[in-house]
C-alpha cells in the first residue's frame, strides 16, 4: 500500500506545484480561511485513485462532505496544508495523507513539492525523509529549545481564542530559545520529527491537519497528547502538544496554566 500512497500523492503533487506557480482564484471559507480550485483539484484527485486502489478504506477529506463518514478503517486527507503559504507563494505548503486501521495510525506522507521533501512513516517501521530515518532532537531543556507553533482561523473573530493564543505566546515564549510560525501544522509535526524544532503547539486544529504528522512523529521517537498530558484525539482534542518527549513536561507545564 505504502508505495502505491506514494505514487498517487507524487502525482497530486505537480497539481499543487503547477498551482503554486499560477495566478490563484481564492474563495473565502471564513474571515481566515482561504481556498482554492487546486484544493479541490488535488482532493478530488487523491480521492479518486484512493478509492481506486485502497477499497477497504473510506475517506475523509477537507473540502468534502465527511457528515456520512464514519472514522475507522479512514484515509484522512488535507489536499494543501497551508494554503495561506500556497496562495501567497510561501514554500511550506503539502498534502498531508494519514490511513488509519481501526481508528489507529497506520501510515502516514506528507509530501511538499515545492521543497521536495518526502515524509513517509508506517507504524513500527521508522519514519524517513526522502529515504532517510528521521530522529528527533535530544535536546531535554526548554530554555534551550525552537518551539513552532500556530494562530487558529478563530483569531479573527472569536476573541477568547485570540486572547487564548496571546496568552500562551507570553507563558512560552520567555522560557524557549525562540517560536516560529510557519503556517502548516503537517509539515510543523515533521519539523520535530526531524529536530529542527523540539516542540510545537496549536489550537483549533482538523484531523486531516496532523492525521499524518502525529504519526510520522511518533516514528521518529516524538510525543504527542491533548494540553493535559492524555492522548490526542483528532477530532476531540482543541490542543495538541508535540515535541522531541524530552521537554513535552515542562512544556505542558507552561501551556496548561
Amino acid at each position: 500500500m505504502k508505495k502505491k500512497l506514494i505514487k498517487i500523492i507524487k502525482k497530486a503533487g505537480k497539481i499543487l506545484k503547477k498551482g503554486f506557480y499560477s495566478n490563484k482564484d481564492v474563495t473565502f471559507k471564513a474571515k481566515k480561511d482561504l481556498v482554492t480550485k487546486y484544493d479541490v483539484a488535488v482532493e478530488n484527485y487523491l480521492k479518486k485513485y484512493c478509492s481506486k486502489h485502497f477499497k477497504e478504506f473510506n475517506i475523509i477529506a477537507e473540502e468534502s462532505d465527511n457528515s456520512k463518514v464514519e472514522f475507522n478503517n479512514s484515509i484522512i486527507i488535507d489536499p494543501i496544508d497551508g494554503t495561506t503559504n500556497f496562495v501567497n507563494g510561501v514554500p511550506h505548503t503539502a498534502i498531508s495523507v494519514g490511513v488509519y486501521k481501526n481508528k489507529k495510525p497506520y501510515l502516514a506522507v506528507v509530501y511538499n513539492p515545492i521543497l521536495d521533501e518526502l515524509y513517509v512513516a508506517k507504524v513500527g517501521k521508522g519514519a524517513f525523509l526522502n529515504g532517510k530515518e528521521l530522529k528527533v532532537s535530544t535536546e531535554e531543556d526548554l530554555q534551550k529549545s525552537l518551539l513552532a507553533t500556530g494562530f487558529p482561523y478563530t483569531s479573527g473573530s472569536n476573541e477568547d481564542d485570540l486572547n487564548d493564543v496571546l496568552k500562551k505566546i507570553k507563558d512560552v515564549l520567555p522560557h524557549c530559545q525562540d517560536l516560529r510560525r510557519l503556517g502548516s501544522a503537517s509539515i510543523d509535526l515533521c519539523m520535530v520529527a526531524k529536530g529542527t524544532f523540539e516542540g510545537y503547539y496549536e489550537m483549533n486544529l482538523k484531523p486531516w491537519d496532523v492525521s499524518a504528522g502525529v504519526l510520522i512523529l511518533s516514528e521518529a521517537g516524538g510525543k504527542v497528547t491533548n494540553i493535559k498530558g492524555g492522548e490526542y484525539n483528532l477530532f476531540e482534542d482543541k490542543y495538541i502538544v508535540a515535541t522531541n518527549s524530552r521537554i513535552h513536561t515542562e512544556l505542558l507545564s507552561k501551556l496548561d496554566i
